[in-house]
């Protein structure tokens, strides 16, 4: 009984010891930014997404953020910002909506 509670008991310890050694890397990397010695050991030279090594000084490709989108005034799609047409700065989905909305009558007319 005794070594189940000694087995359980190294189990959890060790499970500490390596979520301890995680977080400090993470503390580590995210303090230097990821600099220093690349996957090939080599100071000042950090690892491409294929494995080869390039200067610390060129900037890594980030990724790219999603489009924003607008909602056609006239029949409330969402479009991405550079398909948009705006008019009178109200946005559009498309130039037919924009001469639709402006062709329908406002304020006085209307009634």
């Amino acid at each position: 009984m005794r070594q189940i509670f000694l087995l359980i008991l190294l189990f959890v310890v060790g499970q500490w010891l390596v979520k301890a050694l995680r977080r400090h890397d993470a503390q580590t990397t995210q303090r230097t930014g990821g600099a220093g010695a690349g996957a090939n050991g080599a100071p000042g030279q950090q690892a491409g997404a294929n494995g080869a090594a390039r200067p610390a000084g060129q900037a890594q490709a980030r990724p790219q953020l999603a489009e924003p989108m607008i909602r056609c005034v006239e029949c409330g799609v969402h479009a991405p910002k550079s398909d948009s047409v705006v008019v009178a700065g109200q946005p559009f989905c498309s130039a037919a909506h924009a001469q639709r909305h402006s062709a329908r009558p406002s304020g006085r007319d209307a009634r």
